[in-house]
């Protein structure tokens, strides 16, 4: 029996399919050189926005067609949870809608099944053994769902309220994906900074944070112990009130001064609406502080534009800091109402169009400064992971995410190997060994 797993959405998605493989493996099934050769064709989905759902559900089609006959298709992920009932009863062509932690294997074929109930707090799914990682880098996420109630994001109502996995799971899959040949972590959740803190609530009896007030925060010793395990550890989604100064000085410590920051937007009335922490003032106040102390360091956000009340005023005060912040790397998005949210229920809704205007007025201030940077780097010297034949990453670059750097294809993948940076193409660069 032959499986492919089709994946949508963000790393976190990705880290769930890397658990689904190593389950379907070890039930004997074998991954399948493409989905119309597979006996189990899995779609895990994306719902964050409505463009996410459109793209799932285009891709659920398009596997349905591609299938061979016989073949069960099954469809996962955060759409599957989110609106399970609604999908099994609008798509016959599948034979399960499988919530997270359900067993994909079980459903005969041509029977379509609605969503059971979620499985509350289990990490069945996230405490699964996966295979051996394909590239020297690998996710691992480190807690599930979210404890904010940022005004956009339905996450929570899926997703559910953070629930933090142990020291010692997260310890054992670093170890295996290391023991593997992996040599950079890449840390994720929906709050990666407030890792841990819901473990010491529910009186699991692990340290929690208080942030920078003389209290603990779990991440540090975390990020510590693992950055002794590997060569690069790497955080994604930090929430901006849990950088504190320590957490800035465990990553700086790492090797990897690459902050990925979930600011959102600079307008201290528009990030009130969204039920966010922060300004521009204080997001810059931050970043300087890091830059004095590490001038080389990399910072990626992402932001929000046409949020319901945004405003000329907020614009400006948007690409006011984006010109001053001079962030590395940033994605843009347009506001996607969803249902069960603070800002579903919002008066104010702003245009499309003019969303979308706004978004390209951002886009093309952010590339600038992206190509710029990029090309700043010419003439430097940058020792970088060889990803695959020809690909590597400095500590710039977060995979998936970022650019490239270009290098010889002879370069053996899995190691590390000092280059200078010899030209610059757009978000990516172009490297000679040393």
């Amino acid at each position: 029996m032959r499986y492919w797993i089709e994946t949508l959405g963000c790393p976190k998605n990705h880290v769930d399919s890397d658990k689904l493989a190593g389950l379907l493996e070890s039930q004997g099934y074998l991954v399948a050189t493409s989905a119309d050769d597979a006996d189990l064709v899995v779609a895990n989905t994306c719902a964050f926005i409505e463009a996410a759902r459109e793209e799932s559900i285009e891709t659920v089609l398009d596997l349905a067609d591609r299938k061979s006959d016989g073949a069960r298709l099954v469809v996962t992920g955060c759409m599957a949870e989110r609106y399970g009932d609604e999908l099994a009863a609008a798509l016959p062509e599948v034979d399960l809608v499988a919530g997270f932690g359900e067993s994909l294997t079980s459903v005969m074929p041509s029977t379509p099944v609605s969503l059971r109930a979620r499985p509350g707090s289990s990490f069945d799914l996230l405490n699964l053994p996966r295979p051996k990682a394909k590239a020297p880098w690998a996710y691992v996420k480190i807690a599930e769902g979210c404890d904010r109630r940022c005004g956009f994001c339905a996450i929570p109502t899926f997703r559910g309220d953070q629930r933090s996995r142990s020291t010692d799971e997260i310890f054992a899959e670093a170890r295996a994906l290391v023991d593997g040949g992996v040599r950079e972590l890449v840390l994720i959740a929906q709050d990666l900074a407030s890792w841990g803190h819901d473990r010491r609530r529910a009186g699991r009896g692990e340290a929690l944070e208080v942030l920078d007030d003389g209290g603990t925060q779990p991440l540090i010793e975390l990020t510590k112990t693992l950055s002794r395990e590997v060569d690069r550890v790497r955080l994604l989604y930090l929430y901006p009130s849990g950088l504190t100064q320590n957490l800035i000085e465990t990553i700086l410590a790492t090797g990897v001064p690459y902050f990925d920051l979930s600011l959102q937007h600079a307008s201290r009335p528009l990030l009130r609406g969204m039920r966010r922490w922060g300004d521009g003032t204080r997001f810059l106040e931050r970043i300087a502080a890091i830059r004095a102390v590490e001038p080389d360091a990399t910072f990626r956000s992402s932001f929000i534009l046409g949020y319901p009340g945004e405003t000329e005023d907020d614009q400006r005060a948007l690409l006011d800091f984006i010109e001053a912040a001079q962030l590395d790397w940033a994605g843009f998005f347009t506001f996607s109402s969803e249902v069960g949210t603070y800002a579903n229920d919002l008066d104010a809704p702003v245009d499309h169009e003019l969303a979308l205007e706004r978004l390209r007025e951002v886009s093309e201030l952010q590339d600038t400064i992206t190509a710029k940077k990029r090309d700043a780097l010419v003439g430097t010297r940058q020792q970088l992971l060889i990803d695959s034949p020809g690909v590597g990453r400095s500590v710039r670059e977060c995979p998936e995410i970022d650019g490239i750097v270009m290098v010889d294809p002879s370069l053996i993948v899995g190691s590390m190997v000092e280059c200078e940076i010899v030209a610059s193409h757009g978000t990516d660069l172009e490297a000679v060994a040393l």
